[in-house]
């Protein structure tokens, strides 16, 4: 991961070394990520570098995402989260407003890469970063589409077009504040899109897309699995009613010219039916630049749709539930932002793990070099027990064999329930650490 500095090699290993103690450490407190005085220094070193940039940290994490995505049919799920120091805020330097306005913030905007058969996460294929001016700016409307925060949606598009060039297929979804024109007008030709629609806009020939499909039967009544909102949340099962089309929806007022006239897109809705009590029934208007032919079109662009949720996993690793970036002391803008990209990587790098603990085809390779199999094969052995429930029971350098054994190091005992994100953290440090040692003896070079 040479990108973690561009112009310093020992800058970059400083760099990687402090990735995996994030990782294996589930921590952002920099004391315990260096676990001493020297290692303290080197992590303030790090973020402190001249020879770092927060967009060459994305970058050399999104080198294994291309990897991974390769010959595949993928989902790049954008959004945007906000890392909000209200009540923390003394002493923080260059920062400005979050999202009340006052209190010091910044906005993370990833794009995380999941597998569309699979639905495992694959990584990480860019990230935006940064903060708000202090001043005023000027009117919303009076501002040319590139210099407005939306912009952050093409821009995303556009790097998940570049990142996964080599996937067979790159379906990029996002939720309602994705719905830009922008953002559908000047799509690269290699992306499709499957966005949830927030603009009721006319129609060519008269009337409103939210009346498009108004006193049409549904296609089909189905169940959709609703995606849990939080700890302790299960999900439910919400049955729904789909219809689908196409529809041409007109150029807004504050467009360009040279944007066209009409975009012709298919929509697909989803309308839930007979909702629990007490719960907000689910309702999808879906634009998407894919197929919508029939049933089972609009079925397949909802459940692509579905795993955005992937990316909320990610946000709750990064924050309060997991990495606690909120809480982190470093006080500069940008030591923070390097530090927020270094976090990023890790909250994927556990869901990973996490995800493969049931099993999957994914390969060793979309966390670790391919390399170090052999080595790996020794620490299985090792750990494996008597019985046939202490048995790796995943194909040798799956992903899944890998997460088994990184399980077992963290304390699993191959009962009782699966292993969580603070095992797999657990264990990955000290996975890591036996892993280095095999490799030192060899005289082979560290991962």
């Amino acid at each position: 991961m040479s990108e973690f500095s561009k112009s310093d090699p020992r800058t970059a290993a400083r760099g990687a070394w402090l990735f995996d103690r994030i990782v294996a450490t589930g921590s952002l407190v920099l004391r315990e990520l260096g676990q001493t005085r020297a290692g303290e220094v080197a992590a303030h070193r790090y973020l402190s570098s001249p020879y770092v940039t927060a967009e060459g940290i994305v970058a050399a994490l999104s080198a294994r995402a291309r990897l991974a995505s390769t010959g595949r049919r993928v989902v790049a799920a954008q959004d945007t989260t906000e890392i909000n120091f209200s009540g923390r805020s003394a002493s923080r330097r260059g920062l400005g407003p979050g999202g009340d306005g006052t209190s010091p913030g910044f906005f993370i905007h990833p794009v995380v890469v999941v597998d569309a058969d699979e639905e495992a996460v694959l990584g990480l294929a860019g990230a935006q970063i940064w903060t708000r001016a202090a001043d005023k700016v000027s009117a919303r409307h009076a501002r040319s589409p590139e210099n407005k925060e939306s912009a952050r949606w093409l821009a995303a598009t556009r790097a998940a077009a570049e990142a996964l060039d080599q996937a067979a297929q790159v379906i990029v979804v996002a939720d309602r504040e994705g719905d830009v024109w922008t953002h559908f007008a000047l799509r690269p030709d290699t992306i499709d899109l499957a966005i949830r629609a927030r603009h009721d806009r006319p129609l060519e020939g008269g009337g409103r897309l939210f009346d498009a499909f108004a006193g049409r039967p549904p296609l089909i009544v189905t169940q959709v699995k609703v995606a849990p909102r939080g700890p302790g949340d299960k999900g439910r099962i919400a049955k729904i009613a789909l219809r689908c089309g196409t529809v041409r929806i007109t150029r807004p007022a504050t467009a360009a010219l040279t944007e066209p006239e009409v975009l012709e897109l298919g929509l697909v809705e989803a309308i839930e039916q007979d909702a629990p009590s007490g719960v907000k029934p689910l309702l999808w208007r879906i634009l998407t630049t894919l197929p919508v032919n029939g049933a089972d079109d609009a079925r397949d662009v909802v459940r692509l749709y579905r795993l955005r949720w992937r990316i909320e996993e990610v946000f709750r690793a990064l924050k309060r539930d997991g990495l606690a970036l909120e809480e982190t002391q470093v006080q500069d803008g940008k030591r923070l932002f390097h530090l927020a990209a270094l976090a990023l990587g890790a909250a994927v790098r556990i869901i990973q793990l996490v995800d493969a603990r049931d099993g999957g085809s994914r390969p060793m390779s979309d966390v670790l070099d391919p390399d170090f199999q052999s080595a790996v094969t020794i620490l299985v052995q090792a750990r494996e027990g008597n019985t046939a429930k202490q048995k790796n029971p995943h194909p040798e350098g799956s992903l899944a064999w890998l997460s088994w054994i990184v399980a077992r190091y963290g304390g699993w005992n191959c009962y009782y329930k699966p292993p969580g994100p603070k095992t797999m953290a657990k264990g990955w440090e000290r996975f890591v650490a036996t892993l280095s040692g095999i490799i030192l003896a060899r005289e082979t070079q560290l991962p």
